[in-house]
């Protein structure tokens, strides 16, 4: 596939998403093609790497993964792209094969798609060799993770963009040309979460043909994301994924980009949801995983407030039967949009106390790149989502234009997590939201400017 954005699409088509981080002189000069790496070649990375093969501006010369079994599925559909093939890190397993291939001075960009907790240490080491950074949500598991990585983009200047999709789902952005229009007038309350049924994620057989389902299995004994994603609903109570929902509420309220978040606080309910599907499991009220003690609270809700007035209200539910939300909601003084019924309702043009159908409105205002790219996006992941978060990112590289979703944006939507971990472990304490901008959230100029 061609690339189908050129320069000019990018910078002036409202989705150029642009930031306020100026590129650094080493970066000046345009290109039409990038070398990149990735480092994870999992289930996620495999998705991406699928959108980096589609493209013909695109050279992926490098890939890093200490399973073999990844590194040899990801291999193949290189091959069955017809492209060359990649240099190869991690056949050791050695944890740090990663810096061999970051050392190697042949990469334009790097994708980070791994465990969550490599993410902060793999990004700060991609940015201190000078290579710019695509990193898979989170941007860091604690605190002091999200000052490490946005301290190093400052000091290094090396781009940094957070992969978060939902950013580029067309009714997110749909929603958004209506918010900039001023159709739901001042934004007063927005709602948004992870609602997602994630129990056959975080449990399997260990079977590398199986990745969802089929047993109890965690851990050691566990495969691909139930290897090492459960251990955190073991270990930890908060809000783990917050960016699915933070992200699209965040731009519509301009966050960093004047206004900022002020404060946060989180309720936890008790954690019956995943014991419970492990003992309703065949043979799985035996399995020593039964006597597993989760710490994660089954429907995790979290508050913030902004500077400007508004409320967010998140919430994380990933062990309990349900179909998948993300919740959206936006209100304002003139109506709301709720993406659960897929409805809206505006003051003089709805109804009065009634709802209507959200697709008039979604065609009406459908964003630019969707009207122009939908036929491109067809077969990518999650809707198309990762085609316009992979797009968004080269277009970015090529252009050495601020990137989309930048360091500021990583850092603030990431660190709900461990904010939220401390009001819960605080008897749901309200805390004081760190400024990640220093002030700059002032002056700095909103994303998806119409």
């Amino acid at each position: 596939m061609k690339s189908v954005f050129n320069r000019r699409d990018f910078l002036t088509a409202g989705a150029a998403l642009a930031g306020s981080l100026m590129m650094p002189t080493a970066f000046a000069a345009t290109r039409e093609r990038v070398r990149i790496g990735m480092i994870g070649t999992g289930m996620r990375g495999q998705v991406l790497l699928q959108e980096l093969l589609r493209r013909d501006d695109v050279e992926v010369v490098a890939l890093c993964d200490i399973e073999p079994i990844m590194l040899g599925r990801a291999l193949k559909q290189v091959e069955k792209s017809g492209k060359a093939k990649p240099k190869t890190f991690g056949e050791d397993r050695d944890p740090q094969a990663y810096k061999r291939m970051l050392d190697a001075g042949t990469l334009d960009g790097v994708i980070i798609a791994t465990p969550w907790e490599w993410h902060a240490q793999m990004a700060i080491a991609a940015m201190q060799a000078k290579v710019p950074v695509g990193c898979e949500v989170v941007a860091g598991v604690t605190l002091q993770d999200h000052w490490d990585v946005l301290n190093t983009q400052l000091k290094t200047g090396t781009p940094y963009m957070l992969l978060e999709n939902v950013c580029f789902r067309r009714d997110v952005m749909a929603v958004l040309q209506m918010v900039r229009s001023g159709l739901f007038g001042e934004l007063i309350h927005l709602q948004g979460g992870y609602q997602h049924d994630l129990r056959a994620v975080k449990f399997n057989s260990g079977d590398p043909a199986k990745p969802y389902g089929g047993g109890v299995e965690f851990g050691a004994k566990g495969w691909s994301e139930a290897k090492w994603r459960t251990e955190h609903s073991v270990q930890r109570n908060g809000e783990l994924y917050p960016s699915h929902g933070i992200g699209p509420c965040a731009m519509y309220t301009n966050i960093n980009r004047g206004n900022r978040f002020t404060r946060i606080n989180s309720f936890a309910t008790k954690a019956r949801g995943l014991h419970d599907y492990i003992v309703k499991q065949p043979g799985g009220a035996a399995s020593p995983n039964a006597k597993t003690q989760f710490k994660l609270g089954d429907v995790v809700t979290t508050t913030l407030a902004c500077e400007n007035g508004e409320t967010i209200l998140l919430q994380h539910d990933t062990s309990l039967p349900r179909p998948y939300s993300l919740g959206f909601r936006v209100q304002g003084t003139d109506g709301l949009w709720m993406d659960v019924n897929n409805s809206i309702h505006i003051e003089g043009k709805s109804k009065p106390h009634q709802w209507e159908d959200f697709q008039a409105y979604q065609d009406k205002y459908d964003h630019p790149l969707w009207r122009k790219h939908a036929k491109d996006a067809e077969g990518a992941g999650h809707g198309g989502m990762d085609f316009f978060v992979i797009q968004s990112f080269i277009e970015a590289l090529k252009a050495r234009a601020p990137m989309p979703i930048d360091i500021y944006d990583a850092v603030t939507w990431s660190a709900i997590t461990p904010l939220s971990e401390q009001s819960i472990a605080q008897n749901f304490q309200t805390l004081d939201f760190p400024d990640f901008t220093a002030g700059a959230w002032k002056t700095r100029k909103p994303i998806f400017a119409l």
